[in-house]
């Protein structure tokens, strides 16, 4: 009876994000104006693929990133900083000497790789805890940013904004596209290559994952350079969708977006447990939340505090996860040990 107990709170817990979806999604709906046919407008079709398109962009890829980096038990604050400044390079190189959409694309790309190659550095090589390397980065390369534009705002060329307008066979938002890619190239890194058992292994237990011969610390920074290469890309996307204009502004708290889409999930703080499809989930509620808040006249100011809200959920939802697995282990391994100690009696 007490095993069934557990395996219902677990399953409840494991499928939190399911369920808050699910009831978001309907209240939502029913809060919503109507159209004339009394249909609600937040369940119209191309307002869900509206919602996709956003999630994509705003906290979709660059979750995606950061769930590689929270499996290995770290976290990444500079992903938002890191957004600003690859995209800040790329667009005074297509002003100053004509760059077009692809080289500008891998500009941003490179920029922000290197970027999180810095972050890797600082973790693996000088030994500085991922807070603090990545909360320093998230202010440096904001700084670097601000000093290339000296705080003014780029105006990308019009092809730019041609760019994000461009619809793949006719119908699909070219972001969806793209971070339909990037679901699957890191499914497929985590699910069927070696680095993605490494990756599970090392925020499993990290001393164990030395023990079984693997470099720990290749894995540590690999994801830093991951979710550096999202955050590139996830700039790039974001200012085509923006109409090609960059301020100061652009990025910021996204890092929080990606952490709380990758921990709705059910990718944990904790290292070890989650996966790149519940981000996806995750990345969704939280731009289905925001449209839903636009629908129903929520005032601005206070849209953020319900954003804060959802980061708390994430996180308090993550810890009654982890709180009763561990409870689990002591319920359920310790009598075997207590039968093996019997049995060796």
């Amino acid at each position: 009876m007490e095993q069934r107990r557990f395996n219902l709170i677990q399953f409840l817990l494991n499928n939190s994000t399911v369920f808050l979806f699910i009831i978001i999604f309907i209240l939502f709906g029913l809060s919503s104006p109507r159209t004339e046919a009394g249909f609600p407008r937040f369940w119209l079709p191309e307002n869900m693929l509206n919602i996709i398109k956003q999630a994509a962009v705003f906290a979709g890829i660059i979750g995606v990133g950061m769930t590689f980096v929270l499996l290995t038990a770290g976290i990444d604050l500079s992903v938002g900083s890191n957004m600003y400044l690859s995209v800040v390079v790329a667009g005074l190189l297509m002003r100053s000497i004509g760059l077009e959409i692809v080289p500008a694309l891998l500009v941003s790309l490179a920029v922000g790789t290197l970027f999180g190659a810095l972050n890797a550095f600082a973790i693996v090589r000088l030994k500085i805890i991922p807070f603090m390397t990545t909360l320093a980065t998230l202010v440096i390369g904001r700084g670097l940013g601000t000093a290339f534009t000296s705080s003014q705002q780029i105006d990308f060329p019009e092809r730019m904004n041609a760019f994000g307008q461009t619809m793949v066979l006719g119908v699909i938002p070219m972001p969806i596209v793209v971070f339909v890619l990037v679901v699957i190239a890191a499914w497929f890194i985590l699910a069927r290559t070696q680095f993605g058992r490494q990756v599970y292994a090392v925020g499993n237990d990290i001393e164990a994952a030395k023990k079984a011969g693997i470099n720990t610390d290749r894995t540590l920074a690999m994801v830093y350079i991951i979710s550096g290469f999202c955050a590139g890309l996830a700039g790039f996307i974001l200012a085509s969708q923006l109409g090609g204009r960059v301020d100061r502004s652009f990025g910021e708290t996204r890092e929080f977006d990606a952490i709380a889409a990758a921990v709705l999930g059910g990718t944990s703080l904790f290292g070890g447990a989650g996966n790149v499809f519940g981000t996806v989930l995750g990345a969704v509620l939280i731009q289905m939340v925001g449209t839903g808040l636009q629908f129903n006249l929520v005032n601005l100011y206070l849209q953020p505090m319900v954003r804060a809200f959802i980061i708390f959920l994430a996180i308090f939802f993550d810890s009654l996860r982890e709180a009763n697995l561990k409870k689990m282990k002591r319920r359920f391994i310790r009598p075997l040990e207590a039968r093996r100690a019997d049995a060796g009696d």
